[in-house]
């Protein structure tokens, strides 16, 4: 029942999805840990994250400039929040979207380019996860890539699972930690990229971090 529940979910998640671009661009930071990330959106559905503390981390000031018809969809573990850009306006204006959250956004239009500008989070980070079982949107909360345990701290255990969505293959590459190894490999997680993680228990994703 819980793998159907899951399946369900995610493939919910995914809606009608197409075309997905893997590669995140390469950030850049001045010496006061100030920067931008570019972020590529192509046509369709990503999974993507915000990763710089913006002055706003509204979704309607992070996503300036993208196309009418643009929606965003954020998952509460129950349910997605629905976000849709019509005429100039948002639906939730207030919506937000911080480091270490995640969301899907369609792109209706051509592929483009969302440049994330804020600050890189720094010192001792928190960022608490939904369990044991339940299902949710995560994502680095420092502008860094590399495989999620070994180089982003995450908090691993047996019985783990993480699900990094394709937009080029409309689906899910799935990785359950078993006896201390990763089914298909430890995930690798790109700057901008978030996924959605079913953890074994409740836990926090904490780690300090300094760009010195």
């Amino acid at each position: 029942m819980k793998k159907m529940r899951t399946k369900t979910l995610l493939v919910t998640a995914a809606l009608s999805a197409v075309g997905l671009s893997t590669t995140m661009a390469q950030q850049v930071f001045s010496v006061n840990a100030v920067g931008f990330v570019n972020v590529p959106l192509p046509k369709g559905l990503s999974l993507i994250a915000n990763p710089l503390n913006a002055a706003s981390n509204a979704v309607k000031d992070l996503l300036a400039g993208v196309v009418d018809g643009t929606t965003v969809y954020k998952y509460d573990g129950t349910a997605f929040a629905i976000n849709t850009l019509d005429l100039g306006d948002w639906s939730d204006a207030a919506q937000t979207l911080v480091p270490g959250e995640g969301a899907f956004v369609r792109n209706p239009g051509a592929a483009t380019t969302i440049t994330f500008v804020g600050e890189v989070m720094q010192g001792a980070l928190t960022n608490p996860i939904d369990g044991p079982g339940k299902l949710s949107i995560k994502s680095s909360q420092v502008p860094q890539a590399g495989k999620l345990a070994t180089d982003l701290g995450f908090p691993a255990t047996d019985g783990d699972t993480v699900y990094q969505y394709s937009n080029a293959a409309g689906s899910y590459a799935i990785h359950t930690l078993d006896l201390g190894d990763w089914s298909g490999g430890e995930p690798v997680i790109a700057v901008g990229e978030a996924f959605f993680v079913r953890k074994a228990d409740k836990s926090s994703w904490n780690r300090t971090f300094s760009v010195n």
